[in-house]
């Protein structure tokens, strides 16, 4: 029987993929669909060294591990680069968020991540002399970052860094304090660096998410799915069991349950592993509410290969992050 474009995702996205799993797999539909969803590195790698070279075509084959070898060589330059601009840093508390948090923390090979930008937390009044700092490695402002969602956005050409500071909004500074305070130290990359706890990380990505209306690229439940379910093939400041009511508590207090109930269920139908863990972390959600989400977001965003956006996406946005 032919495999479903999900049946070929779940596969290619395991750390631990099942062998011959992949016969009659859509190679046509999925190659094209897996690079532009971030998920050509992990793919390629499954299929040269986990799954045999006759899992695929060599066409599929190829394609898929040129963007792993650039996806490599692109990760170890930036964070190479951005080690050395902060590794004397001192005196600072920054939290770097997202791909380049979890590249090393939540998966086996660094490679398997790419790192498109860098993000950072930071407090309000460090924002200017942090990009100050970067200016005398090349750093310049973008013209235009409001798109974005960063308080600045600096680049040297080569690697952009968003300077984040009210990521919650101006009316939760003190819930955005919070997530610096519990920052947990990340030495790699000198003194000044932090990444934010497991649960705040949680909140952050199902924050990104609703913000993007779920139009995001499917490598980022890839990340949440590891989140939750305690990087288990990892042995760092995220393989550990979710805490679940300090979860619910902070969902609620940022007012992100109804984002968190989305994302998790996503990560519920796309990942029957997972299933369990993200079901135990669901906030206590109104049923009509529950049934509203499912309808309009968790069913659509969960079709892999949809390519029509969200129906009123603006209020998509409200209704998750209650901004």
């Amino acid at each position: 029987m032919p495999l479903s474009l999900l049946d070929t995702f779940r596969v290619l996205a395991s750390f631990d993929p099942p062998r011959g799993a992949l016969k009659g797999a859509p190679w046509e539909e999925y190659v094209d669909w897996a690079i532009a969803q971030g998920l050509a590195p992990l793919a390629a790698y499954n299929l040269e060294y986990r799954l045999g070279a006759s899992a695929a075509p060599e066409w599929a084959r190829d394609r898929l591990l040129s963007v792993y070898q650039g996806s490599v060589n692109d990760n170890v330059m930036k964070l190479v680069n951005f080690k050395q601009v902060v590794d004397e840093l001192e005196g600072r508390k920054l939290v770097l968020m997202g791909s380049a948090a979890f590249a090393e923390a939540l998966y086996p090979h660094i490679g398997f991540r790419p790192v498109l930008e860098l993000q950072l937390l930071l407090r309000r009044m460090d924002v200017d002399g942090f990009a100050g700092f970067l200016s005398n490695h090349e750093f310049k402002p973008e013209a235009d970052a409001s798109h974005s969602g960063a308080t600045k956005v600096v680049t040297d050409g080569r690697t952009a860094i968003h300077l984040y500071s009210d990521i919650l909004g101006p009316q939760r500074r003190e819930q955005t304090a919070g997530i610096i305070e519990r920052a947990k130290p990340m030495k790699v990359y000198g003194p000044s660096m932090y990444r934010a706890d497991l649960e705040d990380s949680v909140l952050l990505v199902c924050l990104e998410h609703a913000r993007q209306g779920y139009d995001v690229p499917w490598l980022s439940f890839i990340d949440l799915r590891e989140l939750v379910t305690g990087a288990k093939w990892m042995g760092g400041v995220y393989s550990r069991p979710l805490d679940v009511p300090a979860l619910l508590a902070r969902a609620a207090d940022w007012r992100l349950e109804r984002a968190l109930y989305t994302s998790l269920s996503i990560i519920a139908r796309l990942f029957p592993e997972a299933a369990a863990d993200a079901t135990a972390a669901l906030p206590p959600l109104r049923r009509a509410t529950r049934e509203l989400l499912d309808r309009t977001v968790v069913g659509p965003v969960s079709t892999p290969g949809r390519t029509s956006a969200l129906r009123g996406l603006e209020r998509v946005r409200r209704l998750l992050t209650g901004q």
